[in-house]
Parts: structure tokens; sequence; C-alpha cells
């Protein structure tokens, strides 16, 4: 089937592969909403608006450093997690420096507002909460150099093993040949000028609009190629052929 010179087309394949590759790829083309709803809830709320807009992305890469990640928190994606009045306070102690007297006051309240989440995924003692509270309290300058690497190299591995598999089931697709070449390798350049953004970003804030480019861009040819794929398989135009 797949070692001969002459590729079968998805309209002509058999059976168990059509449901293997159509489960797969709704699969991959929820994944994909699902990554793009989260990265509404996470980075697009950095500036504390709804949307993503490039301010998000220099938030959440290059840092807000007229404020700390605390105060940046609770203006952005954090800001309905806690009172107005909690948020004020925890503001102005970040930004009076994070004074070590004054963690009476605000350590319940952090407990009260923030606990039921971050515990689970930390399980910090008290003393380990008012180090971080203090660490968060400093200028905020965005993605550490750390988390940049961890992320980035499972975006590279994962996401890319993604497109692998996709561009392999588009290539059996009835397409032009010169567009099926570019929508197969657009993808790959896409991911790569994503990641690489992220880090030109992380010093530089004005490359903020390169990981917008990047992002939509294997988004877009992505779901032209799932599109493509599961109505090639499916639908009588291309199932009926002698």
């Amino acid at each position: 089937m797949f070692g001969s010179n002459q590729v079968t087309t998805l309209g002509k394949l058999p059976m168990p592969y059509k449901v293997l590759f159509t489960g797969f790829l709704l699969v991959i083309g929820l994944g994909l909403m699902m990554a793009g709803a989260q990265i509404m809830l996470t980075h697009g709320m950095a500036d504390g608006k709804p949307g993503l807009s490039k301010e998000d992305i220099v938030y959440s890469y290059y840092g807000n450093r007229s404020g700390s990640k605390l105060e940046s928190a609770m203006t952005g994606k954090m800001k309905s997690k806690a009172p107005d009045a909690d948020r004020f306070l925890l503001i102005q102690w970040a930004r009076d420096g994070a004074p070590i007297n004054q963690w009476d006051k605000v350590g319940p309240i952090l407990e009260k507002n923030c606990s039921k989440c971050h515990d689970e995924e930390s399980g910090f003692d008290m003393v380990a909460k008012q180090e971080v509270a203090v660490k968060l309290a400093e200028v905020d300058h965005g993605a550490s150099i750390s988390s940049l690497t961890r992320v980035s190299h499972i975006h590279l591995f994962g996401i890319g093993f993604i497109f692998l598999f996709v561009g392999w089931i588009f290539a059996m697709a009835e397409f032009n040949y010169n567009w099926k070449l570019i929508l197969i390798a657009t993808p790959f350049i896409f991911l790569i000028a994503d990641i690489v953004s992220w880090w030109l970003t992380k010093f530089w804030p004005s490359f903020a609009w390169l990981t917008m480019i990047g992002g939509f861009g294997y988004s877009l040819a992505s779901t032209v190629m799932v599109v493509t794929c599961l109505a090639q398989m499916w639908l009588p135009r291309w199932t009926d052929k002698p």
C-alpha cells in the first residue's frame, strides 16, 4: 500500500485505515481547539483584557517591568480569583517592597484566595509560601530561561510529531502537488518561528508579533490539511471514483 510508487489516495483507503486516520484527525482537531482555548484563558488574559493581543505576548515572555509578577497576576489572569480589596492590598504590599513585617496580614489573604488551587500543585508549607510570595513581588521579567527551555523542547518534540502524522496522511490527498508540499512544510516552519519568537520576545518585546503569526500560521495550515483529509476519506466525490 505504502511501498509502491503509486500511493493510494485517501478516498480509496481500506476501511480500517479510514477509521484509524479519522479518529486521529478528529482528536488532533479537538486538541487544537483546546489549545487555542487554553491560550486565551492564560496568555490571553495577561493584560487583564479578554482576547489575545501583542501586549499579552509581551507580558508573558518579556514581562511587565513596571510592576511585579504578583501585580501582573492580580490585574491580569488571576483578577477574578480574589475580591478587589484583597487584590489591592496584595498589589500595595508588592509595591512597598514586600515587607516581611506585614506577612501576618498578607499571608491569610493568599491562603484564602490562592491556596485552593496552588496548594494542590505545589504543596508549599507556610514558610515556603512566604518565600514564594516575596519572589513574586519582585519586578516581573516574564518567563524564565529555564521555563522557556522546558516548554520549548516539549512543544518541539510533541507538536512536531503531530505535524508529522497529519502531513503523512495529507500526503495521500488529491491536491495540487506544489501546494501540497507547501502545506506539509508550513506547520513545521511556523512552529519553529513560534518557538524562536518566544526567546526573541524575552529580550526584545517588539518580536511579539512573530509569536502571533507563528501560532496562527501552523493552526491554519493544520486545519486545512485535517479538513481536506476528512472530506476526501468520506465524501462521495472522492470515494465514488472508479
